[in-house]
């Protein structure tokens, strides 16, 4: 989270403590309250982060709309080192 702003360790707790990852701020984190909120899905999980990805994109969120949203960025680890990030954008 802290790359996203700058390249100096603590930069996560200052977006934070700034309010720059909720709705509001320069980038909102989890408005589906993540995958723990879904069940944690295993195998599913990065099907959940692209459907909520897709819904916010295109308006269709209701509630956790992050209004204005036209990138998103999913991000995914799993066994064995798997890592896959997409950037979405309208």
């Amino acid at each position: 989270l802290w790359s996203c702003r700058s390249p100096e360790p603590g930069g996560a707790e200052q977006l934070i403590d700034e309010g720059n990852v909720t709705y509001g701020g320069q980038w909102v984190v989890n408005p589906s309250g993540g995958l723990l909120s879904k069940g944690h899905p295993l195998g599913a999980t990065g099907l959940a982060q692209c459907a909520e990805m897709c819904w916010q994109l295109r308006g269709q969120a209701d509630k956790r709309q992050v209004e204005g949203a036209k990138v998103g960025l999913q991000h995914n680890l799993g066994l064995g080192g798997a890592c896959v990030v997409t950037l979405y954008s309208v």
